[in-house]
């Protein structure tokens, strides 16, 4: 994005007001130059070319961070509330309602799925709230637990020697006999998948936690 200011002659801290200026003081002075005999005129149609890109870029971009900032107002508190208190059901409900879906409501949505154990669901919603707010720690920090865990679960599932069975929605399925196959000489595997679901369960706690 830092380009597209360069071409315009400003910084990316400019305020809307200046930007018009800018794009309209250049844009004025390449449609004149643009008829000029030789170079000159090559120059400046590609430099106007340019130009309105830049403009168009730099306002989608201003456009998209007013959204978020105005979704962000959205109190999700009391979603918050019924995840932590293990009403899912009425979580989703909620979530159905909301109109303004903003990267808060997928990384909610993200937890829902997470408690209803359908891992690749709620990988998707993760990803969505991450390509919305990509700076967000909270969104990074669950996304990557999230995939430690799936990674988890597959070698597991993959090794037979954990009792996962596969089941729908990404999500994997302990079998009758799990927890007689982690004694004895499985042990070592049992606490590296206590440590790993414990981890795991900051993804819940994250938002609700707090």
């Amino acid at each position: 994005m830092q380009e597209y200011y360069k071409i315009l002659g400003i910084d990316q801290t400019a305020s809307d007001e200046d930007v018009e200026k800018a794009y309209a003081t250049l844009r004025k002075k390449y449609q004149e130059e643009r008829f000029l005999e030789g170079e000159k005129g090559n120059e400046a149609a590609k430099n106007l070319t340019k130009l309105e890109t830049a403009y168009y870029e730099i306002k989608e971009s201003r456009k998209t961070v007013k959204k978020n900032d105005d979704q962000t107002t959205y109190d999700f508190s009391e979603i918050e509330r019924l995840i932590k208190n293990g009403n899912i059901s009425a979580a989703q409900s909620a979530l159905d309602d909301c109109n303004d879906r903003n990267a808060e409501w997928h990384y909610l949505q993200s937890v829902v799925f997470y408690k209803k154990n359908w891992m690749s669901e709620s990988k998707k919603q993760l990803e969505i709230a991450l390509n919305m707010d990509p700076y967000n720690n909270k969104y990074s920090d669950s996304y990557t637990k999230l995939k430690q865990k799936m990674e988890f679960n597959d070698r597991q599932f993959h090794s037979g020697n954990a009792g996962y069975s596969a089941g729908p929605n990404g999500q994997y399925q302990q079998q009758n006999n799990y927890n007689q196959q982690m004694g004895g000489s499985d042990s070592n595997g049992c606490l590296s998948f206590c440590t790993t679901w414990c981890c795991m369960n900051l993804l819940c706690n994250m938002c609700c936690g707090q």
